[in-house]
């Protein structure tokens, strides 16, 4: 199993995990919508995730870029500069991406939903790509014999 194999398993389980905290964030962003949850509640659910989801999203970027991926990596990486770009440039005064003094505010709920769908729909994109690449390095095998 050679190095392309590995990154693809790694990328695909990665992937996965993503996947699943895109549908975490879509339900407790629907349960706040639906009143289920109170705004603080969510809001600590969902800040608590935010910093292992950068990581978790700029780790693949990383290792496909030092594996001369480059297809991939210039189509990976947008997602995770731009979570990374909105994690640093988030208001002072706020306790993480989703604060609870303003998330009703000026309809950001319906826009944190949006990217949150947005999110699902690349992660989505991903996991198959990366399932397929993985197949594939693994089907072709090892070069050196």
């Amino acid at each position: 199993m050679g190095t392309d194999a590995l990154l693809f398993i790694f990328a695909l389980l990665d992937e996965a995990t993503l996947l699943f905290l895109a549908v975490y964030f879509v339900i407790t962003l629907s349960d706040l919508e639906c009143d289920y949850l109170n705004a603080t509640t969510c809001c600590d659910r969902l800040n608590k995730w935010m910093i292992p989801e950068i990581i978790a999203q700029n780790i693949p970027s990383i290792l496909l870029l030092l594996t001369g991926h480059w297809i991939l990596f210039l189509m990976y990486v947008p997602l995770g500069a731009w979570l990374t770009y909105k994690f640093i440039t988030k208001p002072t005064g706020n306790i993480g991406m989703f604060d609870p003094t303003e998330i009703h505010n000026r309809s950001q709920l319906k826009l944190y939903m949006r990217e949150s769908l947005i999110r699902l729909g690349t992660h989505l994109f991903f996991f198959f790509i990366f399932l397929y690449w993985m197949i594939y390095s693994l089907v072709k095998g090892d070069d050196i014999s």
